[in-house]
């Protein structure tokens, strides 16, 4: 083999080494960051061992194996999630939100998946009504940032209703001061309330109380029409099958 030879057969053999190496890189799978509220079961929490759990986790991890994605999930406050979003700290959410025309301005929604519907709860020992947990001196704990939080200070409140309206960094936070003798009642989804007294807090139900029924769906930024559509496809399939069933009656929700 001369000189000439020897370079090319050399030259070919580092080109194969280096398509080899590269074949990994081109071949790793998106990874997405998915915003969630570290406290809002049963759809997103952290569970005892600090990982992240709850309907929405599940799904989504289900979606990202079938869509061929990987996803981390970033426990994010709340009341600044969608500006998380929009500044590409995290890409979508998926996280119990409730699609509202506020946020559809902000934001793109997948196809909903849940309909929340929105209750008073109050001590179990407690004999008040819906009616008079209104009425004036009267303490009701909500989640800022959410939307029974804009509905009640925008129809409740607004329309002339005297009770004081505290806010909380999350609906458990606002139940347990209910139990504390903080709060007289709490506006949570129905969702959350059974979830609270499946824990074994004294609670119960009063009733609506005027706001719509929520559907709940995934966000994302504006204008992301992929993502937007590998989650629309992704939740087709997932409630397509028997597992998005046993998803929903392991986290309790109807």
């Amino acid at each position: 083999m001369n000189r000439r030879v020897a370079i090319a057969v050399l030259s070919l053999c580092l080109l194969g080494v280096s398509m080899w190496s590269a074949g990994p890189v081109l071949a790793e799978e998106k990874v997405y960051v998915n915003g969630i509220d570290a406290n809002y079961p049963p759809f997103t929490f952290i569970d005892a061992s600090g990982k992240p759990d709850g309907l929405d986790i599940k799904a989504v991890e289900w979606i990202a194996k079938e869509m061929g994605f990987k996803v981390r999930h970033q426990p994010t406050d709340w009341a600044a999630i969608i500006p998380t979003l929009q500044a590409k700290k995290i890409d979508f959410i998926a996280s119990g939100m409730s699609v509202t025309p506020e946020r559809q301005e902000k934001v793109d929604f997948t196809i909903p998946y849940h309909k929340t519907v929105m209750v008073l709860v109050a001590r179990k020992d407690s004999t008040l009504t819906v009616e008079e947990a209104m009425a004036e001196g009267r303490k009701m704990g909500v989640q800022r940032g959410t939307s029974e939080a804009k509905w009640i200070e925008d129809n409740l409140l607004k329309e002339g209703k005297k009770f004081e309206l505290r806010h909380y960094d999350s609906a458990p936070l606002a139940m347990e001061d209910i139990v504390n003798g903080r709060l007289d009642t709490a506006a949570v989804s129905l969702t959350s309330a059974q979830e609270a007294m499946e824990k074994g807090l004294p609670l119960k139900v009063l009733g609506p109380y005027g706001q719509p029924d929520d559907i709940t769906a995934y966000a994302v930024r504006k204008g992301d029409t992929e993502l937007l559509n590998l989650l629309n496809e992704g939740l087709k399939r997932l409630m397509a099958t028997p597992y998005w069933e046993e998803l929903k009656q392991k986290y309790g929700v109807k």
